[in-house]
């Protein structure tokens, strides 16, 4: 039995028909049959385990996969990759082929937190790439890593500046302002004042920062404001 054949006949044994209705519904760009239904913890014990076999690098090769839950345990295992290299060329393979935002936005290698500077350059060759999950990506490792110590007002202006006709672009450009008001909030509020979004995108930001704990109710009464 091939390293694919054996996880497949794993995760079917694992599958839970009622959390895979659940997982559909949230994922409309996937087709049910390509899901399996594997709860996360459950996949994650999976991905631990296996990434510890001479079997993960041979999946890691192996794509396109057909099942949603491949592909979620293909980025859970890219995690696990100690070098960043090897962690970023795997992540260049990998995007291209994402169909959805649930697996676009599990994948996040703990060995990039140690290359920040090199990371960035990188980000932003995807932020430019017209590829809806790997520009997603990209807007995501920024509001990962980049909002806290290592933020440079120079990022919003990435990301400000991206256009799209895509909802899961446009959901992440509005996730990424809304995090970012509630951690840079003084050089973030001009982009919002001067409405430097798409009005949809930048009404959605507004939106989400409303909805954060971690925004005061003064700046919330005056981001009511400035919503178009």
């Amino acid at each position: 039995m091939s390293s694919k054949e054996e996880i497949l006949r794993r995760l079917f044994e694992l599958q839970d028909l009622k959390y895979k209705e659940f997982a559909c519904k949230l994922m409309p760009t996937v087709n049910p049959e390509n899901v399996i239904g594997v709860r996360t913890p459950d996949l994650r014990k999976l991905a631990r385990e296996f990434s510890k076999t001479p079997e993960a690098s041979e999946f890691l090769k192996i794509l396109p996969h057909a099942y949603y839950e491949e592909n979620n345990l293909h980025g859970f295992l890219i995690e696990t990759i100690r070098d960043y290299d090897t962690a970023v060329a795997a992540v260049d393979e990998f995007l291209p082929y994402i169909d959805n935002w649930a697996t676009c936005d599990l994948i996040s290698p703990k060995i990039f937190k140690k290359h920040l500077p090199e990371l960035y350059e990188k980000i932003k060759v995807w932020l430019v790439s017209g590829r809806t999950y790997t520009v997603r990506f990209g807007i995501g490792m920024l509001m990962r890593f980049y909002l806290d110590d290592d933020f440079q007002p120079e990022m919003l202006e990435l990301v400000a500046v991206i256009r799209s006709d895509e909802y899961y672009v446009n959901m992440m450009i509005a996730w990424y302002f809304a995090t970012a008001l509630a951690k840079q909030y003084e050089a973030v509020l001009p982009y919002i004042q001067e409405q430097r979004l798409e009005k949809w995108t930048h009404n959605k930001a507004i939106q989400k920062a409303i909805e954060s704990y971690r925004i005061g109710d003064e700046a919330k009464a005056y981001l009511r404001t400035l919503k178009t």
